[in-house]
């Protein structure tokens, strides 16, 4: 009897080990997911933090997960309860209508200043002129059948495309072509892979290899649109590896990643 008990036994304790090794796998999961905090991020910033996050893991073995969108949109989404812990928005007033809102843990921090550039796919006829002469010429021979900026609504950068284009005279000759993104990243694919005449997107897009081998840009004067001051925050929800990250973004190696990408940075 004692010989079958353990032949029954053994199955059986096998069994409750698997479980237990298998609840036990799944708590380490889910406790490593929770300290992955969700960033929200503008989408001018693609290919900044998303270097600036896998150097962020090499270096503390921690990792962060970025959703990229238009400021406007997450500004509204913070606001409804979103769960992000960290906020990088392409407006400094997204963030401070947060902070007056009681929404955030601290003032926030200016990390950078933008650009926007006028870019045309490799292949175009339109001459990318930093003072838009040649869109100018190409309106008035009806030339141009799309051109693409973000949505001035909620995204900054569509905001500056916007002014620069007033104070060319173009916006009301242009305004039944344009093709708006949901985003400057989405704007950036309608004007870079010709479907569309070109657009105007962040210099920081158009300084991507995976952007630049394909296009043709030149910088707008800063002087044609409102200062693109972009400002993080720290969210109610952030913990120490959100934390970590938003010291990390304005610790001086990183200062040299965003130079790279083309913005200017506070202080210099």
């Amino acid at each position: 009897m004692a010989c079958k008990q353990s032949r029954l036994g053994s199955p059986f304790r096998r069994r409750l080990l698997l479980v237990l090794a298998a609840a036990a796998t799944l708590s380490s999961f889910n406790a490593g997911a929770e300290n992955v905090p969700l960033v929200a991020a503008a989408s001018d910033l693609k290919f900044v933090l998303d270097e600036l996050a896998r150097v962020f893991q090499a270096n503390t073995g921690k990792s962060v997960k970025i959703v990229y969108g238009s400021s406007g949109n997450f500004r509204r989404q913070i606001s409804e309860g979103a769960p992000f812990e960290i906020f990088f928005s392409a407006d400094e007033g997204f963030v401070q209508a947060l902070v007056k809102d009681r929404l955030t843990l601290d003032e926030g921090k200016l990390y950078a200043i933008g650009r926007i550039v006028v870019i045309v796919p490799e292949n175009s006829p339109l001459k990318p002129n930093g003072d838009l002469s040649d869109l100018a010429g190409a309106i008035t021979a009806n030339r141009i059948k799309r051109f693409a900026i973000a949505n001035p609504e909620h995204a900054p950068y569509g905001r500056a495309a916007k002014e620069a284009l007033e104070k060319a005279g173009l916006w009301t000759l242009l305004e039944d072509k344009l093709v708006l993104g949901e985003n400057i990243s989405q704007a950036a694919q309608f004007a870079t892979t010709g479907s569309t005449d070109g657009g105007i997107i962040a210099y920081s897009l158009a300084l991507a290899p995976a952007v630049s081998r394909h296009s043709r840009y030149a910088l707008i004067p800063a002087s044609w649109h409102s200062p693109l001051r972009q400002k993080m925050v720290l969210l109610p929800k952030a913990g120490d590896t959100a934390k970590d990250f938003y010291r990390f973004v304005q610790a001086p190696p990183a200062r040299t990643v965003f130079k790279k990408y083309g913005f200017a940075l506070p202080g210099e």
